[in-house]
C-alpha cells in the first residue's frame, strides 16, 4: 500500500520532482518517506519519519543536481516507522537502491540464504531482501540480475530500481501491484498511481503480471515474466489535473462528498431506457441469453466495498429474486467455495488493486465463473483480469475514507438489478418508476448538501463522546455498517454497528447516558419496529440521533436530534442515508482534530493481503 514515484529525463531537478509526485501519493502510505538521487555518480539518499511534507521540509533550496530520482511513501507491513526501515533500500555495497510496493512472502528464507554468504542487513523490512538479492547476483549485467532475484521472490509487488553503474537507467517490476510509467518528452515517470505525474503527461503504459521494463529518458523496453521481450501500447489519460485538487475545500474528504451529485450523475449517464424501463450495461459483453441463464450470484468486497455489495445482494434478491452471496475477500479467499454452473462474481474495489477482493476474484476464475468488475481506475489489475468491467465514473477519491465511490457502487449495482429484475420480475411500469427513482437522486443529494450546517451542529454536539451504536434494519443495516465505518477511520471513536433487533440480545447492556445511537430510520418495510427498538434504548437513557425520511413525525418525541433526508424507494435510500453520515463523520473528525484524509495506521489502496 505504499507509494512508488520515479523520474528520468533531461530536467535536473529530479529530486524536487519525485518529492511533489509523492505529495500526490501520500494517501497510499504516510508512516515514513524518502528518496534516493543519483549525481556525479554518488548516490544523494534522505529519509524521514512521518508524512512526505516532512521529508519536504527538509530538502535544501539549493538541492543537488540530478536528472534521476526515485522516491517511496511508507505503509508499514515489516519494522516499524523508523528512517532505517524507510525506503529507498540498497544492497551492503551501496551500489543498487530499490523502492518496493508489496510484500515478499519468503524474505526471511532469503535474507537467511544472503547473511550465510556474509551480506549484512541494517533494516527489519522484507523489502530490504530485494535490493541484497539483486547486488548479490550482479555481475554486470544489471537486467539479467533482476530477472534472477525476481524469479526468487514470492509475493505481489511492484518495484522501481536504479544502480551507480547505469546511470542512464531505471528497472521497473509489477507483481500483482501497481505500477505506471507516464511518457514525456524526453523524459519518464513511474508512479504508483498514473495520476501522480499528471501534470506532466497523460501517455501512459501499465506494467503487471511479472512484467519488467527497463527505462530510458526516450525509451521502454519490456519483458515478460519469461525474460521475452514484449511490446507494450500506451493509453491516454482520460482526467482532468483538476479533480486530483482540493480546490477551495479544506479536506479531500468533504470535497468528494460534495462531488456526489455529480459522480451519480455520471454513473448514470447512458446505462438506462426510460423508455424500456431497464438498465443498458453493454460494458458486461453478456447477451439477455447469457444473463437469463445466471441462478446466481457471488458478490466479493472489502471495507466499503463489501458494504456496498451487502445491499447489492439485498437489492437483487429483493427485486430479480436471484440468490446472492455476500462475501468479505479477506475470508474467502480461504476458503473452498462451491461454484455451482450458471455462476456470476461481482467483485467491487474503488481502486481496482484490493489484494484481497483480486485473489478472492482469481479462485472463483478458477473454478468457473464470470467475473465482472466493478471499479474506478481504468487499467486496474481487476479491470485487466475480470470478464468485464463497469466504472465507476467518479473520478480520482484521493481521501482514505471513501464517499462518492460507495454511492457510485450503489449506482451500478441498483442498475445490475434492473437489468435482471426486468428481464425476471418486474414489468416495464415498475422499471419506468425505478428509473425516475435512480434519476431523482442527484438533486435529492444536494438537498441534503444543502442542510450541511445542521448535521455539523449535531456532529459538534456529540464529538466528545467515545462510543456510538449505529443501528439500521433491513437495507439500513449495511448503511449502519458504512456510517459506524466512516466515524471509526477518521475520527478514531468506537462505533459500532447492529441489526437493530439484535441490541436486545446482549448490546444493550452497553447502553446508558454516555452512548450515542445514531439509527437509520428510512426503511419502510421496518420502519414501525425501529421505532420500538428506540424505544426501549431512550428508556435505558441511550441519546438517539435518528436519519429519517420526511414526514417521520413520531420520531420528534423519540429521538434527541433528526436529519431529515427525502424519500425515495427502499432500495435506494441507503444512498441517500449514507450523506449525512458521512458528514457527520467529517464533522466530529474535524471538532477531534484528527488527520482527516490520512488518518493513522491506514492507507487509501490495500495492495497487501
Amino acid at each position: 500500500m505504499c507509494g512508488i514515484f520515479g523520474y528520468i529525463g533531461r530536467r535536473p531537478e529530479a529530486v524536487k520532482l519525485v518529492v511533489d509526485g509523492l505529495k500526490l501519493l501520500d494517501y497510499r502510505g504516510y508512516d515514513s518517506a524518502g528518496y534516493v538521487a543519483l549525481s556525479e555518480g554518488k548516490f544523494i539518499s534522505v529519509k524521514k519519519v512521518g508524512k512526505v511534507a516532512e521529508l519536504e521540509a527538509s530538502l535544501s533550496d539549493l538541492l543537488t543536481p540530478s536528472n534521476i530520482a526515485i522516491a517511496h511513501t511508507r505503509w508499514a507491513t515489516h519494522g516499524k516507522p523508523t528512517e532505517i526501515n524507510a525506503h529507498p533500500h540498497f544492497d551492503d555495497q551501496s551500489s543498487l537502491t530499490v523502492v518496493h510496493n508489496g510484500i515478499i512472502e519468503n524474505h526471511d528464507a532469503i535474507r537467511e540464504m544472503l547473511q550465510k554468504k556474509g551480506i549484512i542487513f541494517s533494516s527489519e523490512t522484507d523489502s530490504e531482501v530485494i535490493p541484497q538479492l539483486i547486488g548479490y547476483y550482479y555481475k554486470g549485467d544489471l537486467l539479467k540480475a533482476v530477472q534472477k532475484a525476481v524469479g526468487k521472490l514470492k509475493g505481489a509487488f511492484a518495484i522501481v530500481l536504479m544502480h551507480k553503474n547505469h546511470p542512464d537507467e531505471l528497472i521497473c517490476v509489477a507483481r500483482e501491484c501497481p505500477l505506471a510509467i507516464g511518457i514525456g518528452k524526453e523524459e519518464m515517470f513511474i508512479a504508483s498511481d498514473a495520476h501522480a505525474f499528471l501534470t506532466h503527461t497523460k501517455k501512459v503504459i501499465y506494467l503487471h503480471s511479472s512484467e519488467i521494463a527497463v527505462i530510458k529518458r526516450e525509451t521502454i523496453e519490456a519483458f515478460d515474466g519469461n525474460a521475452v521481450p514484449i511490446t507494450k501500447e500506451s493509453e491516454d489519460l482520460d482526467i482532468d489535473v483538476e479533480k486530483i485538487s482540493k480546490g477551495h475545500f479544506p479536506h479531500y474528504m468533504l470535497k468528494e462528498i460534495y462531488e456526489q451529485p455529480q459522480s451519480v450523475s455520471n454513473a448514470l449517464l447512458s446505462r438506462y431506457s426510460d423508455e424500456y424501463g431497464t438498465a443498458i450495461l453493454d460494458e458486461l459483453g453478456m447477451t439477455d441469453e447469457e444473463l437469463y441463464k445466471i441462478q446466481r450470484i457471488i458478490i466479493l468486497g472489502c471495507g466499503t466495498s463489501f458494504h456496498a455489495g451487502l445491499l447489492g445482494g439485498y437489492m437483487l434478491e429483493e427485486r430479480a429474486r436471484i440468490p446472492v452471496q455476500v462475501e468479505i475477500s479477506s475470508e474467502f479467499r480461504y476458503k473452498n467455495p462451491i461454484i455451482q454452473e450458471n455462476t456470476l462474481a461481482i467483485a467491487i474495489s474503488q481502486s481496482g488493486e484490493t489484494a484481497d477482493t483480486i485473489a478472492a476474484m482469481r479462485e472463483l476464475r478458477e473454478k468457473g465463473a464470470k467475473i465482472i468488475g466493478i471499479c474506478n481506475v481504468q487499467g486496474s489489475t481487476l479491470a485487466r483480469e475480470a470478464n468485464a468491467s463497469l466504472f465507476l465514473r467518479a473520478g480520482p477519491e484521493i481521501g482514505v475514507a471513501s464517499t462518492k465511490a460507495f454511492t457510485s457502487q450503489l449506482i451500478l449495482l441498483a442498475l445490475i438489478t434492473l437489468r435482471f429484475a426486468r428481464m425476471r420480475t418486474m414489468s416495464q411500469k415498475e422499471g419506468k418508476d425505478f428509473i425516475n427513482a435512480l434519476t431523482c437522486l442527484p438533486t435529492q443529494i444536494r438537498s441534503i448538501l444543502d442542510h450541511a450546517d445542521l448535521i455539523e451542529k449535531i456532529a459538534n454536539k456529540y464529538a466528545s463522546y467515545e462510543n456510538f451504536f449505529f443501528l439500521g434494519r433491513r437495507f439500513m443495516y449495511p448503511t449502519a455498517m458504512e456510517g459506524a465505518l466512516k466515524l471509526k477511520e477518521i475520527a478514531y471513536v468506537n462505533a459500532n454497528a447492529y441489526p437493530a433487533g439484535e441490541m436486545k440480545h446482549g448490546p444493550i447492556a452497553l447502553v446508558d447516558d454516555k452512548c450515542i445511537i445514531v439509527a437509520f430510520c428510512s426503511d419502510s418495510v421496518t420502519y414501525p419496529k425501529i421505532l420500538n427498538d428506540l424505544m426501549e434504548l431512550k428508556a435505558r437513557n441511550g441519546k438517539i440521533i435518528a436519519i429519517a425520511p420526511e414526514g417521520s413525525r413520531e420520531l420528534f418525541s423519540i429521538a434527541d436530534d433528526i436529519i431529515i433526508i427525502p424519500r425515495t424507494i427502499d432500495e435506494l435510500t441507503p444512498l441517500l442515508a449514507a450523506l449525512p453520515a458521512q458528514h457527520f463523520a467529517y464533522c466530529v473528525a474535524k471538532k477531534r482534530g484528527t488527520e482527516i484524509d490520512k488518518p493513522r495506521n491506514l492507507a487509501k489502496s490495500v495492495t497487501v493481503g
